[in-house]
């Protein structure tokens, strides 16, 4: 089994039809609109009269910063839910869509490795059922209303030099991040400086996946402001009336998407927002439908827990309602041997010392979900070289936090090399001990807000803000947006917004170079240092070696 690709072990698993996956959450066929035989989406309705059950408990997968050595978030997330089921639990999982731009980029698809995997994995990882290609659609039409409204007359008074609104694609594109528009004469309208985001990046998709009802999310998609006017007056999409449309587009992708692992774990697969450039959370309508339906639900907040466990404490729970009963912090040894100075080529031989220096980056992320009143458990994700040695250094030094880590060998065992973590976990959940709070409050100013985040979670000196950036902030605060929280958008790879800089970093500030407003979904983004929307291609992109086998099979994707 260890010689054969995560995509092959996907291929050869048998799948249960979505109906008999259904049938283990009491969903019945006639609730569920079928994409093929294994995944289908459940019905709206079906999930409107779930309103007064019970919910389960809520269990957060998150890791330590990402390292090219890997770290396998999804992949426990999976395991978990296959790791409760088998100890007796009725358990479910809720991860994110994958986007095409970094399935065919350098990062890979998004659906685990190994035994704990979620499928039809090429489907997942390519065009599922079609939900971001209808967010990418509905973000474009809106863009087309506003070029269109000016161009027959502009009654709305929209300054074209202050269109905000950008359009997006679902791939990583560098050539689309600054575009000129309407160029070619007077037919094709006026000309304008704009640009792409990738789609995960749209406030189309964090609408999406804030909504909590169709209704809510035409609000939502309503509120949008695309541009302003000479006066600086907002223009919102309902000015253009383009809400509806847009929620017409949508009305399918809004149902969520059921799928299964391996095990036949159901799983809910719903929206895709980065954590670094978004708020990095599967749906909300996702979420409360699986907790309606299982008595544990586990679920993935991207990238480390700086960026999406923070986001998803800060943003999702605070706008859903919920809380995690208990949160899982994913670490391996090899990724503690690359924040101790390690070369990934140098990974292979015994270090106990590095892992130790590289275990402030764990203990910094520890200390960070521990603040937030929920208890955390460490999973170490087990890779074949890890010796004893460099595992029981890590443990004792999660154990001298008065913390727990657990090894975990789902990868190669599936629920049987994840049963310790998962008894562990339900014992934490069960007991019911979480007092979940918040960074900072609702009524604190957008830019204490930022510092904040800056201070507490990435432990810098602070955020480094321009009179321009602190008086836009100030002007929204006077507009009513003032209670809303902030969405940080900075590089997965540091606490710093410096890629290189792993492990702890300290001293230094956070550079705020633009903030953005995102009526509609609920909060202000703030863009530090360097990060972008658009990203591009690596040098040598993962699409140079996907294609297809003599037999018609997908090859390379994983």
């Amino acid at each position: 089994m260890s010689f054969r690709t995560d995509i092959e072990i996907a291929r050869e698993a048998p799948k249960l039809p979505v109906q008999e996956i259904g049938a283990k959450l009491g969903i019945s066929g006639d609730d569920l609109l079928p994409y093929g035989h294994d995944k289908a989406k459940v019905g709206q309705g079906f999930i409107d009269g779930l309103a007064d059950r019970r919910d389960g408990k809520l269990i957060l997968v998150t890791a330590i910063n990402p390292t090219p050595a890997g770290e396998g978030k999804t992949t426990t997330t999976v395991g978990l839910g296959d790791g409760l089921n088998a100890i007796g639990k009725r358990a479910a999982i809720c991860i994110r869509e994958a986007s095409l731009g970094p399935c065919f980029g350098m990062k890979g698809g998004a659906a685990g490795g190994g035994r704990a995997q979620v499928i039809p994995m090429e489907e997942m990882n390519l065009h599922f059922t079609g939900d971001f290609h209808a967010i990418t659609s509905a973000h474009n039409l809106l863009a087309a209303m506003i070029d269109n409204h000016v161009y027959w007359g502009n009654a709305l008074e929209i300054d074209t030099r202050r269109v905000v609104w950008r359009r997006v694609v679902d791939m990583n594109d560098r050539a689309l991040r600054a575009i000129t528009t309407s160029l070619g004469g007077v037919g094709n309208g006026f000309p304008r400086e704009s640009g792409f985001d990738i789609t995960v990046a749209s406030e189309v998709m964090a609408c999406l996946c804030l909504a909590t009802s169709i209704d809510d999310l035409q609000r939502r998609l309503g509120a949008i402001i695309v541009a302003y006017t000479r006066a600086q007056t907002p223009i919102h999409a309902r000015d253009l009336k383009a809400d509806g449309a847009m929620t017409v587009l949508l009305k399918d992708a809004m149902q969520p998407n059921l799928v299964q692992t391996l095990e036949h774990t159901p799983a809910f697969v719903h929206g895709g927002p980065f954590a670094n450039i978004a708020h990095g959370c599967n749906s909300v309508i996702a979420t409360r439908t699986a907790l309606k339906l299982a008595d544990y639900v586990v679920t993935e907040a991207g990238f480390g827990a700086d960026l999406g466990a923070e986001k998803f404490m800060n943003i999702k729970c605070r706008q859903a309602g919920l809380a995690p009963d208990c949160v899982v912090l994913v670490a391996t040894i090899r990724a503690m041997k690359m924040n101790g100075g390690v070369a990934k080529a140098d990974l292979g031989a015994e270090n106990v010392e590095a892992v130790r220096r590289g275990c402030a980056n764990l203990g910094r992320h520890l200390e960070n979900m521990t603040a937030f009143g929920t208890p955390v458990i460490v999973a170490i994700n087990h890779f074949l070289g890890d010796t004893p040695a460099e595992i029981a250094a890590l443990q004792e030094f999660v154990a001298a936090r008065d913390a727990k880590a657990i090894l975990c060998r789902h990868w190669a065992e599936g629920s049987d090399g994840i049963r310790d973590l998962a008894t562990r976990v339900a014992e934490i959940a069960d007991r019911g001990e979480s007092d979940f709070t918040p960074s900072y409050p609702d009524e604190m100013p957008l830019a204490e807000k930022i510092d904040t985040i800056c201070r507490r979670i990435y432990r810098a000196d602070g955020a480094l803000m321009s009179e321009k950036v602190l008086s836009q902030l100030r002007q929204w605060e006077d507009q009513g947006y003032g209670h809303l929280p902030v969405c940080m958008a900075k590089t997965q790879y540091s606490f710093s917004t410096d890629p290189a800089a792993r492990g702890a970093p300290t001293g230094f500030t956070v550079p705020v170079r633009e903030v953005r407003l995102s009526a509609g979904a609920g909060f202000v983004v703030a863009i530090c240092g360097e990060i972008m929307t658009m990203p591009g291609l690596p040098r040598a992109p993962a699409a140079e070696t996907i294609g297809l086998n003599e037999m018609g099979q997908v090859e390379g994707l994983f």
